[in-house]
């Protein structure tokens, strides 16, 4: 089998490309036959996610943190749209928040995902596909989208510089709540049989079961049952929104009033007043949204996943 390896060298604060040695050497003691190339820019790791699918490689790995995930799953998903669908994924994860990996059973340190590689159990898991925003014509995601509340933590979090993972997301939780503290009215249409009318403070559709390197916003997630799972918060007081904070780094909030969870396989979300900022996967799809609607593409990608 033939493996190409994308590696951020940013990732993880500089720890991608520190660890590209290690990458190396273990891949040459497995006996693998890779290609290591690094990213360059903004929307590189899709491009050459593509056209590795399309060069016929078995494997494309991505040695980064969920931006950089994205962008692979990206690339290979719009590979397997013009006819190239036989590249698996695998992720060596070396981010700030590795929630895509964590979600759906990757390892979420280098060590064992290097294991995993080599032994090579597979299986297939569900993507979603977003559109709207900045991409009108739709932009693939593995773990979630968020819309409101947490797309605007996630910008805060980006800003700190001296930690990463769940500290980050932390400060960027008590930075916004004092910062951002104007949610938009929204319209969230689930499957076409039911809709949510109301303020809504976040609004979390998850393929995976946690976002921010550690908040629980979908508990009770399977990648692979073919539905998106849904966290819905309506708006609260600031003070309120601190006291709620344990129960989604716990998995517990579908006991607060102001929680809804659904499961569903599509779903439209509207403003009916201002616009809200949304992010896939991490990574911003919109500052300004006004419309947002997901599609659950079931077992659309095939992954190389820990031993259980």
């Amino acid at each position: 089998m033939k493996y190409f390896v994308i590696v951020n060298p940013t990732s993880g604060r500089g720890l991608g490309g520190r660890s590209i040695p290690q990458i190396e050497a273990a891949l040459k003691t497995n006996g693998l036959d890779f290609t290591l190339t690094q990213t360059q820019k903004m929307w590189h790791a899709a491009e050459l996610a593509e056209t590795a699918a399309q060069n016929g490689y078995d494997v494309i790995v991505c040695a980064g943190g969920d931006g950089t995930v994205n962008e692979t799953i990206n690339g290979i998903m719009r590979a397997r749209q013009k006819g190239f669908a036989h590249s698996a994924f695998a992720v060596l994860s070396i981010g700030t928040g590795n929630d895509f990996a964590g979600g759906v059973g990757i390892p979420t340190n280098l060590n064992d995902g290097l294991k995993a590689l080599k032994a090579n159990r597979r299986k297939r898991v569900d993507v979603g596909l977003v559109k709207g925003g900045d991409y009108p014509e739709g932009r693939y995601f593995g773990n979630g989208i968020g819309a409101g509340f947490d797309a605007a933590v996630g910008h805060e979090a980006d800003k700190v510089r001296w930690t990463r993972g769940l500290p980050a997301y932390l400060i960027g939780v008590v930075k916004t709540v004092f910062l951002y503290y104007n949610p938009a009215r929204t319209e969230i249409i689930l499957d076409q049989e039911e809709t949510i009318t109301q303020i809504s403070l976040m609004i979390s559709v998850m393929n995976g079961r946690r976002m921010g390197g550690g908040f629980q916003l979908a508990p009770e997630g399977d990648p692979t049952d073919g539905f998106f799972d849904l966290c819905i918060a309506e708006s609260a007081s600031k003070f309120r929104i601190l006291s709620m904070l344990p129960h989604f780094i716990l998995g517990t909030q579908k006991k607060l009033p102001e929680v809804k969870m659904r499961r569903a396989k599509t779903v439209a979300i509207k403003t009916l007043d201002q616009t809200f900022p949304a992010h896939a996967d991490g990574e911003f799809i919109s500052l300004n949204a006004s419309t947002l609607t997901l599609e659950l593409l079931p077992a659309a990608l095939e992954i190389i996943h820990a031993q259980s």
